[in-house]
């Protein structure tokens, strides 16, 4: 049995360390659950978003946010988040590097792309970004996520390692932060429903690693 550690998104501009761009309650509160899900894996894999000013999400006031666009792979608006070169785009302190991690992806690096599971590259699933093929290459059966926000980027990372049918894929809560409390619940719900294993703590991650 060989187990993976997936860290989606752990960077400071999902955060109170960062007010001004998409900040989740709680957000810089995870890194030791997540250094102790890694603890655990065989191998380590990352994910970041990647924004430039010229992405098509992009708004400036908090009460533009989270309105539908109808982009092909952009469909929310956002405040710029995690752009390159600034505070907002580094990892939570205390978490390795994007170096070291066995594979690390990161997202919406092109303007028009802003997706939100660590799997592909577009919104319609079909862009891979390798890493459901480099768990494949290396026989890993059990995966537990983590990261932020648990009802964005998490909740859409577990779903599609879920949907291959391949892993056994456990959704770490202690590891994770939400925006919505309302929204944060549902997709937890859907998860459960999908046959992803919910986790509270690092002791119920190790019990499911084994059921």
């Amino acid at each position: 049995m060989k187990i993976a550690s997936i860290n989606v998104d752990p960077q400071k501009g999902f955060t109170p360390l960062c007010p001004d761009e998409l900040p989740v309650p709680g957000g810089d509160e995870i890194v030791s659950a997540l250094l102790a899900q890694n603890a655990l894996a065989d191998y380590l894999i990352g994910s970041s978003d990647s924004h430039c000013d010229a992405a098509l999400f992009k708004v400036d006031a908090d009460e533009d946010q989270f309105k539908p666009l109808d982009y092909e792979n952009t469909d929310t608006t956002f405040k710029m988040h995690c752009k390159p070169g600034t505070k907002g785009f580094e990892l939570l302190d205390g978490l390795p590097a994007p170096t070291e991690y066995d594979f690390f992806v990161w997202k919406g690096v092109a303007p028009d792309l802003h997706p939100y599971g660590a799997c592909y590259h577009d919104l319609a699933e079909k862009l891979s970004t390798g890493v459901i093929e480099f768990l494949r290459c290396n026989d890993v059966t059990t995966i537990i996520a983590g990261g932020l926000a648990t009802d964005f980027c998490v909740a859409t990372t577990a779903r599609q390692l879920q949907q291959t049918g391949r892993f056994k894929v456990i959704l770490h809560l202690d590891a994770c932060r939400g925006i919505a409390p309302d929204g944060t619940q549902a997709q937890i719900q859907s998860l459960q429903e999908s046959g992803v294993v919910i986790a509270d703590t690092i002791d119920d991650v190790k019990k499911a690693i084994v059921a």
